[in-house]
């Protein structure tokens, strides 16, 4: 282009196009032993986990995915990922033994937050978040890693890939000829054949497949997270505020708010209940009621400010340490004594309108706020609260863990006839709803015909279980004898 002058024409240097840097699948080299170990885990699970129920097929599998890890990554584990795993593990044994669905539903998320915090190890520069989830993120980005390893593999020049092809194809078709002419000519055998390979419908046949792939592709995601893991993280907490007035103020009022409510709380404890009660115009269980989610609501906030604080209030000086400590110490310990109120007015009102799954759940949770704010005041005495997030998952797993020992739904069960005996309202609707779990109680303490008729609607609709889904409470719940309903 000519100048707008007469002037010499500068000609504008070429553009450099920087090449974008290959994706991290093509640049971490894929260990040998990761497509033999997912693709044998895949086969595993694919065999025995049973989906549609609780069973020790669950606990097979994940001992399945955590022997193919441990071997493919020979040397990049450490005890903190065996601790992780472990309890992962134990999560998932909850479904040997306990019937109740919805246990096992909470025990399956927390087996997978426990499973990937195994795989990450050490914190890392990312949020807690990712840590929880890591495990299910790196098996989707893992797809291309194992897909160009398995490319290379195929394309070996030795034709490793196809003699491996053969020798499968081979031991199949052998299989498939020599299983059924056996299954005839001996009954046991067949019986044995029966328990071990279900019929094999399309239905089946899906679920193998998908069972398959996730469990394959969790494998291939924690191998592909330890070949290459992310950066840990170094600091303690980075851009912290210079400033403690805004952090300050807030606080002391809350905790001269919790103070007052604390105070009031004590009175009422010392005689000033029938005081209360009059003044309000409810019944004891209905101000149990009235009291008991608000201070649920209190406690979470709370958690969430004293978190907030531990992450952005300054702490650079002694001063600031000081303040921080006293206030949050003074604001973690008057929380107990809202949760300790909360427990109570939870049981005032169980006991006068009955036991039930979501009552215990929330008063598990509320228990497990206590401790979280017990570990808030063990890290303020160091001030290092980075552990504090991993602690609080810990001991999260470890709550839920407790509960499946306890036996949940027995629990309740015992409760709830517990009030029967003593002269209230039984629903024995709501505990025909429960699992194979209760039958020891209901079998023990209801009279006939309400103890048959209360066990056949929680045996109904069980079917025998194939081995993977063998099951304590269901096995045992079938011995027992039935009589007539009604």
């Amino acid at each position: 282009m000519a100048p707008a002058s007469g002037g010499v024409a500068i000609a504008a240097p070429p553009v450099l196009l920087q090449p974008l840097p290959p994706p991290k699948s093509a640049t971490v080299p894929l260990p040998p032993a990761v497509l033999p170990a997912a693709a044998v885990a895949g086969i595993a699970g694919a065999l025995v986990l049973p989906v549609d129920r609780p069973g020790i097929g669950w606990l097979l599998a994940a001992l399945a995915v955590a022997v193919a890890v441990a071997v493919a990554n020979r040397g990049r584990l450490t005890w903190t990922n065996a601790t992780w795993a472990l309890l992962a593990l134990a999560l998932l044994s909850v479904g040997t033994f306990r019937a109740s669905g919805w246990l096992f539903a909470l025990c399956v998320p927390a087996a997978v937050v426990a499973g990937s915090l195994a795989v990450v190890g050490p914190r890392t520069v990312h949020s807690v978040l990712y840590d929880m989830v890591a495990l299910p993120l790196e098996a989707l980005r893992a797809i291309p890693w194992a897909g160009r390893g398995l490319g290379r593999f195929a394309g070996r020049r030795d034709g490793v890939a196809r003699r491996i092809a053969l020798a499968v194809l081979g031991a199949a078709v052998l299989v498939a000829v020599f299983v059924p002419l056996l299954s005839s000519a001996d009954a046991a055998f067949a019986a044995v054949v029966t328990a071990v390979i279900p019929d094999l419908s399309p239905a089946v046949l899906v679920r193998w497949c998908v069972v398959f792939a996730v469990v394959a592709l969790l494998v291939a995601g924690a191998c592909y997270f330890l070949a290459a893991p992310v950066q840990t993280a170094n600091t303690e907490s980075p851009e912290r505020t210079k400033y403690g007035l805004e952090w300050t103020v807030p606080l002391v009022v809350l905790i001269v708010l919790f103070s007052v409510f604390v105070a009031v709380r004590l009175v009422v404890l010392f005689g000033g209940t029938e005081y209360v009660l009059r003044t309000s115009g409810l019944t004891s269980a209905e101000y149990a009621r009235s009291g008991f989610w608000q201070l649920c609501a209190v406690t979470v906030l709370t958690l969430a400010i004293v978190a907030a604080a531990l992450r952005w209030a300054p702490n650079s000086t002694k001063a600031d340490r000081l303040r921080q400590r006293g206030l949050l110490g003074a604001l973690s310990a008057l929380t107990l004594v809202l949760v300790g109120s909360a427990l109570s007015r939870m049981g005032t009102y169980q006991e006068a309108y009955g036991f039930t799954v979501l009552r215990l759940l929330v008063e598990v949770c509320e228990l497990w706020f206590g401790a979280v704010f017990v570990l808030v005041l063990v890290s303020l005495v160091r001030l290092r609260p980075s552990w504090l997030p991993r602690a609080a998952i810990g001991t999260a797993a470890v709550a839920l863990l407790g509960l499946a020992v306890l036996d949940p739904e027995r629990l309740i069960a015992e409760a709830n006839l517990d009030r029967a005996a003593a002269g209230k309202p039984l629903d024995h609707r709501y505990l025909a709803g429960f699992s194979a779990d209760v039958v020891p109680v209901v079998e023990a303490r209801l009279p006939e015909p309400l103890r048959t008729c209360v066990l056949r609607q929680v045996l109904a609709g069980d079917t025998a279980d194939g081995w993977p889904a063998w099951n304590l409470a269901r096995a045992s719940a079938r011995d027992v004898p039935l009589g007539r309903c009604g």
